[in-house]
């Protein structure tokens, strides 16, 4: 094994110093940017499409590319870059990110757009790959939970804080300055990554059989089934929250990103709640939030007719889908506590791809059979979750 320099300063202290923890909040200022130019179309949906002179459900088609390809990117590219420093590889991936999102805020047409889409996903799925793992090289052992934590954490708070404030600047100033605001804070980045993070040589190379061997574990194969639903449930619906909420609940459009926000709260407060019942039984926390969350998703259409009615839904909603997650991730770590790294890479790639499948599903159905029928669709794949998991012995996990 190839001690690098962080490891070595590691070893010799017995305390995780401030420039350490500097650099974890750099990492996770990165998998907040990740998230948040993933979800970028989805509040922008209604501008861009007028703006570009295309229908909606092609808006919605830049979430599937982005997810497709960072779905790819998320296993192949550690097995590219094999010895290569993983800081330099993290600094190309944002700089890619800082790219992309000139070119979507300088676009003259939509293919072009959807080249820049896929400059992204190399970057959104790249990123992950390595900052999931980077807690264990940047503190001290005890303070690796912590860290990932704040890792992840930045993740949320690109939910939360990322996307109803794109969607505010959107709504505003237009959806090409949202893009240039995250071409400005994703090259701060750069410079942020540049000065706080140590070398970072890679230990051994990534091998694909290793990924693969998971799915040789029955737990692990239900989390990704589950995942799978999960996600392309979520996002077959989400890509088109804008037009769900204007349409079907008649609220303002200049209300939207503030909705958003509340959303992105709830989101939180489910991860919260998540933790705590995850860790009396997983698998019944993953049954009721799968069945509660299809329910949502199935009434909307019926009942989130107003303002406050749709208000109170996408509350629920956000509270329901913030804690899955972390529920997930929960079942991923007790289905293979040899092989963690491995199997939540697995995870990784099938979360970005069902984004990408469940966007594509979405945007071709909005446009034939209009938003109720998306979200009694997208109901329907969550729910089949509840039945997968719900055949899964808790005894497997342990």
């Amino acid at each position: 094994m190839v001690i690098s320099s962080s490891d070595a300063v590691l070893a010799g202290h017995d305390q995780t110093g401030v420039r350490q923890w500097l650099a974890v909040l750099a990492v996770a200022m990165g998998t907040f940017l990740v998230v948040t130019v993933e979800n970028l179309p989805m509040g922008l949906l209604t501008g861009m499409a007028s703006g570009l002179g295309v229908a909606a459900g092609s808006v919605g088609l830049m979430v599937t590319v982005s997810g497709l390809v960072a779905a790819v990117a998320a296993p192949v590219l550690p097995v590219v870059i094999r010895r290569l420093d993983r800081k330099t590889v993290l600094l190309a991936l944002v700089a890619l990110l800082v790219a992309s999102s000139l070119i979507s805020a300088l676009t003259p047409n939509y293919p072009v757009l959807l080249a820049a889409r896929v400059l992204a996903g190399i970057s959104i799925g790249g990123f992950w790959s390595l900052a999931a793992g980077l807690a264990v090289r940047l503190v001290r052992p005890a303070n690796v939970p912590r860290a990932t934590s704040l890792i992840f954490f930045g993740a949320m708070v690109g939910t939360v804080l990322g996307i109803p404030a794109t969607t505010l600047i959107g709504g505003f100033f237009g959806w090409r300055v949202a893009f240039l605001a995250v071409a400005a804070v994703s090259a701060v980045l750069v410079f942020a990554l540049l000065a706080l993070l140590p070398p970072l040589p890679a230990h051994e190379p990534v091998r694909v059989r290793t990924l693969v061997q998971q799915l040789r574990t029955p737990a692990v194969r239900t989390a990704v089934i589950a995942t799978f639903l999960l996600v392309s449930g979520q996002y077959g619906a989400f890509t088109f929250v804008t037009p769900i909420l204007q349409t079907i609940a008649a609220v303002p459009a200049h209300v939207v990103g503030v909705l958003l926000l509340v959303y992105g709260l709830a989101a939180i407060l489910g991860n919260f709640a998540a933790a705590w019942a995850a860790a009396r039984s997983v698998r019944m926390t993953i049954v009721v939030l799968s069945a509660l969350l299809a329910t949502i998703l199935a009434i909307f259409p019926l009942i989130g007719v107003t303002p406050v009615l749709g208000s109170t839904l996408l509350i629920l909603w956000g509270i329901a889908f913030g804690a899955l997650p972390v529920t997930v991730q929960t079942w991923i770590i007790k289905a293979a506590p040899q092989a963690t790294e491995a199997a939540t890479g697995l995870n990784t790639s099938v979360f970005n791809f069902a984004i990408a499948f469940g966007a594509l599903l979405g945007s071709l159905v909005v446009d034939s059979m209009a938003l109720a029928g998306v979200m009694w669709i997208t109901a329907g794949l969550v729910a089949m979750t509840t039945l997968v998991v719900w055949g899964t012995r808790e005894e497997s996990l342990t």
